[in-house]
Formats: C-alpha cells, sequence, structure tokens
C-alpha cells in the first residue's frame, strides 16, 4: 500500500511540475518585416504571416504555450490561423498542433511528419520513447518534394530537404518578402542536433545549409529554429563550423584515435561558446563520431 501511495505521490508531483514548467514563459514577439514576425517562447522559432485573408503560422510549439501563442498572434492580428506548417516532427515544434487545429488551423508539413507523428519514435539521442500523438496532432495535409502556398497577396514556397535534421525537413521561404524559416537545419551560433535515429544525417544536414545559402541572398532575413534572427553572414558561419567540427572528426578516426581519445582532444575548443545551447560540445563530437562510423 505504501509503495502505491509513493508511485502516486510520484505521480502528482511530476504532473504538477509538467503543468508549472511553462508558467513563466513569455512569448517574446519581433517584426520581421511588414506583415511577417517572430515569436520566440520555449521550443523552436515561430513566424507568423498576418493578412485579411487569415494567418499562417509556422511551427507551433509546446501545448501548454498555445492559449499563450494564441494571444500573441491575436494582438498581431485579428483574423485566424487558416495554416500551420510544420518544419519537422519534434515536439518543440509540433506540441501545440492539436489545440491549433482545434482553434480551426489546417496543418501542412511533409508526409514523413505525418507518419512519424502517428507513430512511436525512439529518440536516441536522448534514450527516450515518444509515442504517437492523436490524430488532431497529424498533418491534413502533406507534400512530397514541394508546395506552394499563396495567401495574403504573398507566395510561400514549401522546400523539403531529406536526411538533414530529421527526414522530413522543410523551408519556409516567403519569397516576396524575401525571408526564409528553416527549421532546425540552422541554430543560430549553436551547435546543431541532427537527429540520426530519425533519418538525420550529417551529410544531408550540411547540403540543406548549401542549399540555403543558394537559395538566398544578402538582404535575406533568416528564421532560424533556434536562435535570434539571422542572415546570410551568419549561415555561412555556421557551415564552417559543422564543417570544420567534421574535418576534425574524421581526421582524428583516420589517425586510428578512439572516440575516447577523441573526446580527451578538445577538438571545439575554440568553438565554446557554440556548446552553450542543448548540443554541448561533446554531445556534438558524438553526433560527428556516430554518423561517420555508419557511413
Amino acid at each position: 500500500m505504501k509503495a502505491i501511495k509513493s508511485i502516486l505521490l510520484l505521480f502528482v508531483v511530476s504532473q504538477v511540475i509538467a503543468q508549472g514548467r511553462f508558467d513563466n514563459v513569455q512569448i517574446q514577439i519581433t517584426e520581421v518585416k511588414e506583415n511577417i514576425y517572430m515569436l520566440e517562447g520555449a521550443g523552436g522559432n515561430i513566424a507568423v504571416l498576418s493578412g485579411p485573408d487569415g494567418n499562417i503560422m509556422v511551427d507551433a510549439q509546446f501545448a501548454d504555450l498555445s492559449d499563450k501563442i494564441l494571444t500573441a498572434v491575436g494582438s498581431i492580428s485579428d483574423a485566424p490561423i487558416k495554416f500551420l506548417i510544420n518544419t519537422h516532427y519534434h515536439g518543440d515544434h509540433t506540441g501545440g498542433n492539436e489545440n491549433l487545429h482545434d482553434a480551426g488551423a489546417l496543418i501542412i508539413a511533409h508526409e514523413k511528419v505525418r507518419n512519424r507523428l502517428s507513430n512511436d519514435q525512439n529518440i536516441a539521442a536522448f534514450n527516450k520513447i515518444v509515442k504517437a500523438k492523436p490524430e488532431g496532432f497529424w498533418p491534413d495535409i502533406t507534400y512530397d518534394s514541394g508546395m506552394n502556398i499563396f495567401l495574403n497577396d504573398q507566395s510561400l514556397q514549401l522546400l523539403h530537404f531529406d536526411n538533414a535534421h530529421t527526414d522530413g525537413d522543410s523551408f519556409v521561404f516567403f519569397s516576396d518578402l524575401n525571408v526564409l524559416h528553416m527549421g532546425d537545419v540552422f541554430f543560430n551560433k549553436r551547435f546543431p542536433y541532427i537527429d540520426l535515429a530519425s533519418g538525420g544525417s550529417v551529410e544531408g544536414y550540411i547540403n540543406a545549409v548549401k542549399a540555403a545559402l543558394m537559395l538566398i541572398d544578402e538582404e535575406t532575413i533568416i528564421i532560424p529554429g533556434h536562435g535570434e534572427l539571422a542572415d546570410k553572414n551568419d549561415l555561412k558561419d555556421f557551415l564552417f563550423t559543422i564543417e570544420e567540427m567534421l574535418s576534425r572528426v574524421s581526421t582524428a578516426m583516420a589517425d586510428g584515435k578512439s572516440y575516447e581519445e577523441i573526446q580527451e582532444m578538445n577538438l571545439y575548443e575554440d568553438f565554446q561558446s557554440w556548446g552553450t545551447g542543448f548540443i554541448s560540445g561533446e554531445k556534438m563530437v558524438n553526433t560527428l563520431w556516430t554518423d561517420l562510423n555508419r557511413s
């Protein structure tokens, strides 16, 4: 009986902690250009394109923040959220899907996002199983290689890049405004999380970043999945950092160094600030080493 009470108490405490996790989170609104905004809270950065035909929102952060996010969007425009685009399936970008869907938004994403949300997922990097989400989380509209949306006298291009951050990543390019949302294929001034267990790969990630650099120009404003608003120079720095770290790890492996020896080499010493996000220097080396070993 005591054991049961202890388990119940632990469950209640964990639920209270989970419910209070986002109590103090404030949604910060930054105007990117006329009629397009970036929302920051907890999780992936959100983009909102407002206009008389309805709002388009990119990514939804966590479910517990949906009310705050809806209030923030309402302060931008009285129009409803017509479409919600998911850049990929991770919970800090899709956690609010069901709530936004219930509020009337149609969800759009790559077809592999629907597949992953509707099935259990093994997040190996964090030793975690994420259970399949209810149908209200799933995209209503999916696409394969690309898709165009025309709303509010603006054109949006959805571009898929396979095996980058995951296997279902989308860029959202607001081409008329020259604004690009890259999802988690860009962590501004931070080491990236490359989800190898969800179809991500280092090579695919680098190729997607290179494709973005070909798509944009010096005037493009970039909304990263995490971090501050960026420009082309920031993305170039990001690419250099990933390629430099990859070169260092691959060279050490070619020299016969073991994983432990490579970690002891502190290969990221001159990139210390890049490891201050949730991917540390050690985790970045682990990702590179793991991917190179399976190639």
